[in-house]
């Protein structure tokens, strides 16, 4: 019978998991690491060699993953919540605007947390989140986590399902989860008053499980915050897909390939009334990205040789062609060539 355990924290070259209540210091055996595959946190592995008096074990075989987070690199969790400040640092939606097209992209739930509301009493910037992001189908919550406005809406949404915590270094997201479970000590700093940005606080991504106010748990990966996410990964005329508001619109544009920049008959630009003016700007910011992932594949290429094979349903390391063993007819041919060139 399979040993399974969930990865919750990577350090160095060990992997740490929880089996049957015991936490255990795993190694990657060496037929994973020839497949290059990667284990992240939350991915299901299969336990070899487990010594529960040691503690340790080796992993053998990752499991099919639910869902995947590129970057940072977390698997199988169930929603994302996209954490931003209202203030401090300043609310960027173009930056909002990544996180959300991301999920999309990955097809992840995400849920929009606004936090700080505390540090502003602008009403304005409120109904304009909401008239933006509300009428999308995105899920919003307020909340403050000096005052501990909305903490039971969010331990709500947490409530007995793995969440990424994702956004800026500085918007709080460790600091929301010290609310929650002040034990925790999560590491927290102050805006930078010279940059008005945060600096990195978490370190790693790891699993936190919670014990909420009303009795029940939740599992929270809070991740580490990073700055830019660009979308050179994907090609323009995709970038569309990722825009809700604009995936019925763009089906009655004259092209089919329309980046709905200046094409005549674009459906999107005699639409522009439906599309918010924050993120057409986002799209057009993309857009120019993905056509950096364009030049690349039209002059670079793609095309990359995969380092293992399926045998028997199972991947199965490839050998390297200079450490495959030559077959007689080969060293026989070789011979022969020699002997004739000494002829």
């Amino acid at each position: 019978m399979k040993k399974i355990a969930q990865v919750f924290k990577i350090h160095s070259d060990f992997y740490y998991v929880n089996f049957e209540g015991t936490v255990v210091e795993c190694k990657l055996k060496d037929t994973l690491k020839k497949q290059k595959q990667d284990v992240v946190v939350g991915d299901f592995v299969c336990l070899e060699e487990l010594n529960l008096t040691s503690r340790q074990a080796f992993i053998s075989q990752i499991q099919e993953r639910k869902s995947f987070m590129p970057r940072p690199k977390v698997a199988n969790i169930e929603q994302v919540i996209i954490v931003s400040a209202i203030k401090e640092p300043e609310l960027d939606l173009n930056q909002l605007d990544r996180y959300l097209c991301l999920c999309e992209h990955l097809k992840l739930s995400p849920v929009l947390c606004f936090n700080k509301c505390d540090l502003s009493q602008n009403l304005d910037k409120l109904e304009n989140i909401f008239s933006i992001y509300e009428k999308l189908g995105y899920k919003i919550i307020l909340t403050s986590a000096k005052d501990k406005f909305g903490i039971k809406e969010f331990e709500k949404i947490l409530e007995g399902k793995i969440s990424a915590l994702c956004g800026l270094s500085g918007v709080g997201k460790s600091t929301l989860i010290n609310v929650i479970n002040p034990e925790l000590h999560l590491k927290t700093k102050k805006i930078s008053e010279k940059t008005n940005r945060g600096t990195h606080t978490t370190r790693h991504c790891e699993i936190i499980p919670l014990k909420l106010s009303n009795g029940k748990t939740a599992n929270i990966i809070d991740t580490p915050g990073f700055s830019y996410l660009r979308f050179d990964f994907i090609l323009p005329q995709n970038i569309d897909e990722l825009f809700p508001e604009m995936t019925e619109l763009k089906n009655k544009c004259k092209f089919n390939d329309c980046l709905h920049i200046t094409e005549v008959g674009c459906n999107i630009l005699n639409n522009m009334d439906k599309i918010a003016q924050s993120r057409y700007e986002s799209y057009l910011n993309f857009v120019e990205e993905a056509k950096e992932y364009k030049e690349k594949l039209t002059y670079q290429g793609h095309k990359q040789e995969q380092n293992f094979k399926i045998l028997n349903d199972k991947k199965v390391a490839k050998i390297n062609t200079k450490h495959r063993e030559k077959s007689r007819n080969v060293e026989k041919q070789e011979i022969k060539t020699k002997e004739d060139k000494n002829e």
